[in-house]
Parts: structure tokens; C-alpha cells; sequence
């Protein structure tokens, strides 16, 4: 009887054996299962991740209306309103000198006077040739009458009669050169005093007491005056701007070294011409300045309001695409697939640009497009990226 007990435990320890076994390998089997699923949801994550990164993302503006005026800063140069370099119209030393840099003169002031040693000799023996020249033309002309009267005695020929009046009328023609010889000395001997052909001030002086004088413009000028109560501010505008300043047009002046001072300046005239080296057209404004605080000579930023052209977008300039094949922005359609336009350029404003055609006004253009972009090519907008728009 405890034979057949003993081997009643046996088999029920056996089947335990059995379903504990089965439960483990069940639980293994569910373990598997799980980390597959997982990993299959995993995998699908990974290539769906990749699949959205394989779409570029992109950033879009919108391009903008002008507003009614906008502003083309450009370099410029100021120059006096008028500047006069005084060269020595006679040879000799300077005998004095009366005025400095940075003087205000009055016009017909005296600047200088020269010593000519050469040139009043030579104005004596100009002073002595018309009295040598009159007084022989007054003993010609004696004669000339003497034989005139004497031609109505028959007691000279008439031939000798005009040789005497010929010879008078000779003289009277070296008498006339003589004195034209001498008032050309006297008016050079004029010139030994230099002085201001206008009022205003002198901006430079190259010479002093004792120095050689050469007559002419071989050497730098003895003094320069220059009128600097209003200056000339000299532009010189791009071909593609020159449409939009007309005339009136005003600017306003930023000089280095007055941070926050602005001066008003005034287009008066314009070359009305194309500079083929450079491709600008000069403009020249007027600028006041009557406390002296510009200085002629000097670097300026000329600040020209321009009007705006109703006509055209803008958008930023890293939103154009330039190829073999012309300039393009990519812009998206409803499915955020890229369509290229070609544009067309109106003006270059550094930052932005002025598109002429090919552009309107509710297009979304990809800002910083991929280089390698193409027509039909899916891209991504993020959502929190929005549309922007143009900066100028």
C-alpha cells in the first residue's frame, strides 16, 4: 500500500513539474513577443523619423508692398562752393606775405606781393621806348608837314611828298606798340600783388618771404581761397537709382566725428550722364554751413530719400537663387512643393531686394533655399516657423 502512495506522489510531482514548466515557457514565449512588437514599433518610429527627415525643412517670407518712401545711404565727398588756387602771373621773390591758413580775406584783399627786379627794367626800358617812339613821330609828322607845303611851291615832288608822310604814319604805329608794350608791363607789374578774387577763407599757403616765384601753374599755388559758407556735397548714384531722385530731392549729411548730427543738403544739378567706369551718375546737393562746422574736402554719408515704386516686392536678398539659367526664387504650392519663378531684379538694396516681375504678392517664398532645390521637390514648413516677411 505505501508502494502504490509513493508512486501516486511521484506522477503528481511530475505534473506539477510539467505545468510549471509550461508556465515558464509561456511566459518566455510572451516575453518574446512583447520585444518583438516593440521593436517592430520602434523600427517603424525610426523609419518614419527618417522618412520626415529625408523632407527638408524650409523657412518662408512673404514678400512686402515698398512704404512710401525709403532711404539710399551712399558715400560722399564735400567740396567749398567755390575754391580758387592764386598762382604768380610774374617771376621774382616773395617780398611779403599777409595773411595765414584758416584767415577770413575779403575780396580784392592782399594776399602777398612779389619782388620783380627783371620785371621793373624791364618796364623802364618800356617807359623809354614810347618816348624814343614819340619823339620820333613828332619829327616825322614836322616833316611830313614841312613837305607838304613845300608841294604847293612846286619845289618837291610829290613822291617825295608821301615818302615823308609814309614814314610819319610809321612812326606813329612804333609809337602806338611801344605804348601797348608798356601798358602790358604795367599791367603785369599789377600782378605782383596777389590778391583774394572773393571773399572767404584761406584753406592753404605753399610759400614764403624770400621764396622763388615761377610765373604759371608748373608749381603748387602760392595761397588757395575757398569759399566754404555753403558746401557742394558731391554723390555719385548708381545707374538703377538715378530714375527715382528727381528733382527738389534732399538728403540728409552724417559726417564721422558728429555721431547724431544730421545736415540738410539740397539736390541742384546732376550730370545727366553715365559714368562708364564706374556706372553711377554724379549728383551734387548744396549743405549750408554757415558756423564753419563742415569741412571742405572731407568725408561724408549722404542719407537720399527715394520714392518707393508701388510696382515692386521686396524680399530678403537670401532668398535668391542665381544658376546658369537666370535668377529664380523657389516658392511653395498648397502641397509645400517648390515651384522656381524667374525674376526679375529692380534695385539691390544690400539686405533686401526689389523684384520687378515674376513675383506677386501672396506667394510664399523659401528664405535660404537648399542649393540643391528643384522644381516639384517636397519640403517641410514648420509649424511654429510661420511665414515671415521681408526686412529692409
Amino acid at each position: 500500500m505505501s508502494s502504490d502512495v509513493r508512486t501516486t506522489d511521484l506522477g503528481a510531482s511530475r505534473r506539477t513539474v510539467r505545468r510549471g514548466g509550461l508556465v515558464i515557457a509561456l511566459v518566455a514565449i510572451g516575453i518574446v513577443v512583447y520585444g518583438l512588437s516593440i521593436r517592430a514599433k520602434e523600427g517603424e518610429a525610426l523609419k518614419q523619423w527618417t522618412e520626415e527627415q529625408a523632407v527638408p525643412s524650409v523657412t518662408l517670407v512673404s514678400p512686402q508692398r515698398g512704404s512710401d518712401t525709403r532711404t539710399l545711404v551712399l558715400p560722399a565727398r564735400l567740396e567749398a562752393f567755390a575754391r580758387a588756387p592764386i598762382y604768380a602771373r610774374v617771376s621774382g621773390y616773395l617780398k611779403r606775405w599777409y595773411v595765414d591758413i584758416g584767415a577770413e580775406v575779403k575780396a580784392g584783399q592782399v594776399l602777398g606781393e612779389i619782388e620783380t627786379p627783371d620785371l621793373d627794367q624791364q618796364l623802364l626800358q618800356a617807359k623809354a621806348d614810347v618816348e624814343t617812339a614819340k619823339v620820333n613821330a613828332e619829327l616825322a609828322g614836322t616833316t611830313a608837314r614841312r613837305w607838304q607845303s613845300m608841294l604847293n611851291t612846286d619845289s618837291v615832288s610829290k613822291q617825295e611828298v608821301e615818302e615823308r608822310v609814309s614814314d610819319y604814319a610809321a612812326k606813329q604805329g612804333i609809337l602806338q606798340a611801344a605804348q601797348a608794350n608798356l601798358d602790358r608791363m604795367q599791367a603785369t607789374k599789377g600782378f605782383t600783388r596777389l590778391v583774394a578774387p572773393f571773399s572767404g577763407t584761406v584753406t592753404a599757403r605753399s610759400t614764403d618771404i624770400g621764396a622763388l616765384i615761377n610765373a604759371g601753374e608748373a608749381g603748387q599755388p602760392l595761397f588757395v581761397v575757398s569759399d566754404t559758407r555753403k558746401l557742394r556735397l558731391y554723390v555719385n548714384v548708381p545707374q538703377s537709382y538715378v530714375p527715382a531722385i528727381g528733382k527738389g530731392a534732399t538728403a540728409k549729411v552724417t559726417i564721422p566725428g558728429r555721431p547724431g548730427v544730421e545736415y540738410a543738403a539740397k539736390l541742384v544739378a546732376s550730370a545727366q550722364a553715365v559714368d562708364a567706369a564706374s556706372g553711377t551718375t554724379l549728383f551734387q546737393f548744396l549743405v549750408p554751413n554757415d558756423n564753419g562746422e563742415l569741412l571742405p574736402g572731407g568725408f561724408a554719408r549722404a542719407n537720399i530719400e527715394l520714392a518707393a515704386n508701388a510696382a515692386t516686392l521686396s524680399i530678403p536678398a537670401s532668398a535668391l537663387i542665381v544658376r546658369h539659367d537666370g535668377v529664380h526664387v523657389a516658392t511653395l504650392d498648397e502641397h509645400d512643393r517648390v515651384v522656381l519663378k524667374t525674376v526679375m531684379i529692380a534695385r539691390d538694396l544690400g539686405k533686401t531686394l526689389e523684384i520687378g516681375s515674376g513675383l506677386e504678392e501672396g506667394d510664399r517664398v523659401v528664405d535660404g533655399p537648399p542649393d540643391d532645390i528643384a522644381d516639384g521637390m517636397q519640403v517641410r514648413v514648420p509649424a511654429e516657423a510661420g511665414t515671415g516677411a521681408a526686412k529692409s
